[in-house]
């Protein structure tokens, strides 16, 4: 058997993901915790368990892979797979009762429960291709998606049936658009009221979306998939929602808001103080929350916010207490704001909220860009941090004030996971995370006058003395996510180990980062080219200055999506400075990338057309005069392979030349074990050829 190495490790372990729990949720009475975990850390199989936190004694509930083949996925799953970004099998979502005594889960397209108490599953006799399956909060009934339509089938397997069905060809009920899911975090259409009695479900008309088509060039006799997609100042979809009764005793009730001022709906909800949504005008500078009366669908306005460059949409919010107090996140303060008071001081960065239970709100926030700590706050102890170590920390809160505590650091690519009970641990939720071959050995620092986060790998063999290296930049960059936080990922174990092949690795966090103020977050609005690079060049160079082991006559850049359009991006603008790129599924020409995303950083294209020009690359192709490898997932539905394709045939035209790396059967998320250990083998062989 051939030696292991770090890309084989890392296609293996599905980045150190598999053996990890996660979606955990605690029971009414705080005494269970459920969770998502395989059995190894290179089993990508997921099983539903439980834990026991008197005893600390966990149990498997559902064991995926002797329950269902799934080699062949129903389409809609494989999409919310990719949207979620979810790169393990088996169980990879669930949904309990309010009193968490029955669980429901889709596993191959067929629908499941399980008792929590005794570990019972049950096929549910439902259509197959099962999609989002929810259990009501009274553990009656289950809906579901499927093919278009949303049903309801009884626990006990009767009675399934159409709630609604398609009213034409290109309508979907109970789903979210594209756009939804891949720029907004909503992942859902459908929400039960808490009686059981009642859905809240979105009606998605996409007959007026741009059509837009994705074969698979490996095998010629298959026909291309359509797939519906709003590019930047295309039409999105029409998005409504109504509420219908289960039993079919009333009409569907049209919820009734400014759908034309306000075209995104972001979120929705159903509590015990009715359904409330979220609403976003078309250029995102206003986002109203919205109380919805069921009964004959008027809303009122429950709060307002306005940006003069965009609201940013937090995951987790809105959401309201045990008293209606509604909860949400400032987008000019990032500031915890409860019941339209700021409870949470100045200068900390609230990220996302986690759980409301009762009057317990559970919430990740920042003090400084490279750690998300785990807080809590109620009405009689206000904003209390949980967290202490510095690192990525999250988790999820149930009854009986019972605290899940995920904590991710430095320590270790296996996060530690603590239950806590009256503030103290009761029990510890196990990993079966493999341990790297690599021990990844980041310096985190703040350059110069910008105070720009970055992150610098050396080999773990180089010594002072030795002759400078050549570097690699490694950035993601964007408004998407951070690269620099005290935390050992699959990241960071890639930069590692490129850095054992010979380079010093830089990771710089630049303009348009999240996590540090909502002032550095929309430096990119109408620009997301120029403060990008900007950052990249002055905290390199000022890097070089510090560091004699840099050799800044040989610097190339490698980066996926928004790294991607980076890398590329640096040697077409910037070739004084980085002298070769792997530009990986790169976004070349922003009029072709979603709406939502596009006009929340470059305004509307009819409005704002130099900004798109600035920010694309197609028109730069005659000036690269430095090594460029484009590679690109030829079935990737979130960048589509045009970006590529169109950059490399305007380089071949201006004769410049370039290299291209296909990707068979490959989306925007690379999950081919075998091809994630050649494309990091790949990239390594290039960039030393092109850096000399």
């Amino acid at each position: 058997m051939a030696a292991d190495t770090l890309p084989r490790q890392l296609s293996r372990t599905r980045h150190f993901g598999s053996g990890a729990p996660g979606s955990f949720t605690v029971s009414a009475d705080g005494n269970t915790v459920l969770y998502l975990r395989s059995r190894a850390g290179d089993d990508p199989v997921a099983l539903l368990w439980a834990l026991d936190v008197a005893t600390g004694e966990e149990r498997v509930l559902v064991d995926a892979a002797a329950l269902a083949d799934e080699s062949e996925l129903p389409e809609a799953e494989r999409i919310r797979r990719e949207r979620a970004r979810v790169r393990s099998a088996g169980i990879t979502s669930y949904g309990v009762d309010a009193q968490t005594r029955l669980a429901v889960f889709a596993l191959a397209g067929r629908l499941w429960t399980v008792e929590i108490a005794t570990g019972v599953a049950k096929a549910l006799p439902a259509r197959d291709g099962a999609f989002d399956p929810r259990i009501d909060p009274t553990g009656r009934r289950v809906a579901y998606a499927h093919d278009g339509s949303v049903r309801v089938v009884e626990v006990d397997g009767s009675g399934d049936r159409a709630i609604v069905e398609p009213d034409g060809p290109v309508v979907r009920f109970g789903v979210a658009e594209h756009v939804a899911s891949e720029s907004m975090h909503r992942q859902r259409g459908h929400w039960w009221s808490p009686d059981g009695e009642r859905l809240l479900v979105t009606r998605v008309d996409e007959s007026a979306v741009d059509v837009w088509y994705i074969g698979d060039p490996a095998e010629p006799a298959t026909p291309p998939r359509e797939f519906r997609y709003p590019p930047a100042g295309g039409t999105n979809a029409d998005v409504s929602l109504h509420v219908y009764t289960v039993d079919g005793s009333a009409a569907p009730v049209a919820v009734d808001w400014d759908r034309k001022g306000f075209e995104y709906l972001a979120e929705a909800g159903w509590d015990a103080h009715g359904p409330v949504i979220t609403v976003q005008s078309r250029d995102q500078q206003t986002v109203q929350v919205l109380a919805v009366d069921p009964a004959d669908g008027t809303t009122s306005t429950l709060h307002t916010e306005r940006d003069d460059c965009w609201v940013e949409l937090t995951p987790g919010t809105p959401a309201r207490t045990s008293t209606g107090a509604l909860v949400w996140i400032g987008t000019g303060d990032r500031r915890l704001h409860i019941g339209g008071e700021a409870v949470t001081p100045q200068g900390v960065y609230v990220r996302a909220v986690l759980g409301v239970d009762g009057d317990t709100v559970l919430f990740s926030a920042s003090t400084a860009p490279v750690s998300a700590h785990l807080w809590t706050w109620r009405p009689d102890e206000g904003a209390r941090r949980r967290s202490v170590e510095p690192g990525v920390h999250g988790g999820a809160v149930g009854g009986e004030g019972t605290l899940v505590h995920v904590a991710r650091t430095l320590d270790s690519v296996a996060p530690r996971v603590r239950v806590l009970r009256a503030g103290a641990e009761a029990a510890e939720v196990k990993t079966f995370v493999e341990t790297p071959i690599l021990d990844s050995r980041p310096e985190l620092l703040v350059l110069g006058e910008r105070k720009l986060n970055t992150a610098l790998f050396l080999p773990s063999w180089f010594k002072e003395g030795d002759a400078p290296l050549p570097v690699l930049m490694d950035p993601y960059g964007g408004s998407a996510g951070q690269k620099v936080m005290a935390v050992q990922n699959g990241a960071t174990l890639v930069s590692q180990w490129f850095a054992e092949q010979g380079f010093a690795v830089v990771v710089v966090d630049g303009a348009g980062t999240p996590g540090r103020s909502p002032a550095f977050t929309r430096e990119t609005y109408l620009d997301k080219a120029t403060p990008v690079l900007a950052d990249q060049v002055a905290a390199l160079r000022e890097l070089g200055r510090q560091r004699p082991e840099l050799d800044l006559t040989r610097v190339g850049i490698r980066g996926w999506s928004f790294g991607g359009y980076l890398a590329a991006l640096a040697v077409l603008r910037r070739p004084d400075v980085f002298h070769a790129a792997v530009s990986g599924a790169p976004v070349t020409d922003m009029r072709m990338y979603d709406s939502h995303w596009q006009e929340r950083h470059l305004g509307h294209p009819d409005e704002h057309p130099e900004a798109y020009d600035h920010s694309s690359l197609i028109a730069d192709a005659p000036k690269l005069s430095r090594p460029l490898l484009l590679v690109h997932g030829l079935a990737d539905d979130n960048v589509f392979p045009v970006h590529t394709l169109r950059l490399s045939h305007a380089l071949l035209v201006a004769g410049k030349r370039h290299d291209v790396l296909p990707l068979v059967r490959t989306t925007h998320m690379p999950t081919d074990p075998a091809a994630g250990e050649g494309l990091l083998w790949a990239q390594v062989e290039w960039l030393r050829g092109a850096l000399g």
